[in-house]
């Protein structure tokens, strides 16, 4: 059984993997509460190294979950609906 529901099974992995860690959590909740904001304003919101921040939204970004938007010389990040979906399934285990 390669699929489920339109998604495979290594599709769905790569979802689990972008959220499977506390802080990029976090950001996806700061985004929630906050979007359109760049690196720096996660990195310093969260009191976290800018190269940490890049790395937990890189990881987000590629699972889908948060989206990027250009705007002059600086990177916007908000979260994506799947990330919206992925955050109202974990509060529901808090």
């Amino acid at each position: 059984m390669a699929e489920r529901g339109g998604k495979s099974f290594r599709e769905l992995e790569r979802i689990v993997r972008g959220f499977s860690n506390h802080r990029r959590i976090e950001i996806m909740g700061l985004l929630d509460r906050m979007p359109e904001l760049s690196l720096l304003d996660v990195a310093k919101s969260l009191h976290i190294n800018f190269k940490t921040a890049s790395e937990h939204i890189r990881r987000l970004a590629i699972a889908g979950l948060v989206l990027k938007r250009n705007d002059g010389h600086s990177v916007r990040h908000a979260l994506a609906p799947r990330g919206k979906l992925i955050l109202k399934f974990l509060r529901t285990l808090e």
